[in-house]
């Protein structure tokens, strides 16, 4: 942590750079993190991978890990959690089970700082001052829940302590994502990430590395961890900035989410003047003539409430009839959106990712063509969801068949998230091994598209290769 060092002003603490930082640097932070209740029977407790056979914990019947090495490897923060579960009969909710975890960590380091914690808990703001009625109260029913679940032989806590600590995740907490970057798994804290403020076009981003324990030589083996990652260069006495929330939300309701969750008014260059809010509200323009007002809004109105259906849809597994209402809302928006309008990028992002799960790909594949125009428009360059949007695209690219089209774009995103990820993240890695793939099938249907087809074919159907009525012999 020698290359930063934090200021502390009327408004906030922030953090800077002593020393010029390049594009692709990164810091490391540990602390605690835990997974979401929802998913614990698919995600390994300890590095937050998901797993089809996950190995569950004997005791507390809660926990599920990749295998006894993760497992072991979480015993030091899961053993005084398993005990409190297995006391109560079930786990309580995140934040509950995060507070306990901070508390046991505390307890187990007697307090003691470390040199490279820029600041504690204790200094961290809450803002229970500035919580509504209805969010005080859902706080102290987590304080309950809290105490219901904390063990009486452990050292008692205050309730205003408690209450500081659900304060602070509440409001400085980050939700993790699972390796693919799809899904949100957990949520955890760390101290030293809560003194970088927000931009909503930010110069760092957070990533969770999920280690490595796969190695048979444990020296091998490196811990779980949340990275602050550079994205391009950093002048020497910069703030170190990321973004609180999504991009892809016009400028007045990203300062009214931030208000409401971090309790702030964000007055970044992009939200002060509005830019990209005309991309993302952009309607169709055909030689110069643009729908009505009326027929905006109409078709808007129609697309929030599609965007419901689908969402019901998708709950209850009715991909079919996703793919359906996805349609008819596409007929709609097409002829009065513009290709960067966020109502239709939601649509072609949904119907995507559901055809290309009913492997439809082809269909699949026109959408996410589109879908990542429009992303590379509005996203910041280096932004980790357009990354992964791409490589999604991808995939569904090369699945659909479209080998120029799939190389070209995992190459893009591969640059992106070597940035964002770094190159031992599992997702670069995964990247990496499809890069290479589709360089070589690339290259083969280059010299003879017949062969390649024939060769694609047979893999996908685990069927014999065939080339002009003979097979051909192939090593595994």
């Amino acid at each position: 942590m020698d290359l930063l060092y934090y200021f502390v002003n009327t408004h906030c603490l922030c953090i800077y750079t002593h020393r010029s930082l390049i594009i692709n640097t990164r810091l490391h932070f540990y602390k605690n993190c835990i997974k979401c209740n929802s998913l614990s029977l698919q995600v390994c407790h300890s590095c937050f991978r998901r797993q089809a056979n996950p190995h569950r914990c004997a005791q507390c019947k809660f926990a599920y890990y990749c295998d006894r090495t993760c497992q072991r490897a979480a015993w030091d923060e899961h053993k005084q959690e398993c005990s409190a579960i297995k006391n109560i009969g079930k786990a309580p909710n995140e934040n509950v089970r995060l507070v306990a975890r901070i508390l046991w960590r505390i307890q187990k380091d007697t307090g003691l700082v470390s040199n490279a914690q820029l600041t504690t808990l204790d200094l961290l703001e809450d803002h229970l001052s500035k919580m509504s009625p209805e969010d005080l109260k859902e706080l102290k029913v987590d304080v309950q829940h809290f105490y219901n679940y904390w063990p009486k032989k452990s050292k008692p806590v205050g309730e205003d302590y408690v209450s500081h600590l659900f304060g602070v995740i509440n409001c400085n907490g980050f939700t993790l994502s699972d390796q693919r970057g799809f899904q949100a798994v957990g949520v955890g804290l760390f101290p030293n990430l809560c003194l970088v403020n927000h931009d909503c076009w930010p110069n760092c981003t957070v990533i969770l590395n999920p280690g490595n324990q796969a190695a048979l030589d444990a020296s091998f083996h490196s811990k779980r961890r949340i990275e602050l990652r550079a994205l391009g260069e950093i002048s020497e006495g910069e703030e170190l900035t990321v973004s609180y929330v999504d991009f892809l939300i016009v400028s007045k309701e990203r300062q009214r989410l931030l208000k409401q969750q971090y309790y702030f008014d964000c007055k970044c260059e992009h939200c002060t003047s509005g830019m990209k809010d005309d991309l993302m509200t952009a309607v169709r323009d055909t030689d110069g003539h643009k729908p009505s007002a009326d027929v905006v809004k109409a078709v808007t109105d129609f697309s929030l409430q599609a965007l419901v259906k689908i969402e019901e849809a998708r709950t209850e597994g009715n991909f079919h009839e996703v793919v359906k209402i996805c349609r008819e809302c596409l007929e709609k928006q097409d002829p009065v959106f513009g290709d960067t309008s966020l109502h239709l990028l939601r649509v072609l992002s949904t119907a995507s990712e559901v055809l290309s799960f009913l492997q439809q790909f082809t269909e699949a594949a026109g959408y996410a063509k589109r879908m990542v125009d429009g992303y590379t428009k509005l996203y910041h360059p280096n932004n980790a969801q357009l990354g992964m949007a791409i490589m999604r695209a991808g995939v569904t690219h090369w699945h659909a068949g479209l080998i120029e089209a799939a190389h070209r774009l995992i190459c893009s995103a591969y640059a992106i998230l070597i940035i964002t990820h770094g190159a031992h993240h599992p997702i670069t890695k995964d990247l990496e091994v499809m890069r290479t793939q589709t360089e070589m099938e690339l290259c083969l249907f280059k010299q003879n598209e017949l062969v390649y087809r024939s060769m694609r074919e047979a893999v996908l159907s685990d069927k014999p290769m065939m080339l002009a009525g003979e097979q051909i012999k192939t090593t595994s």
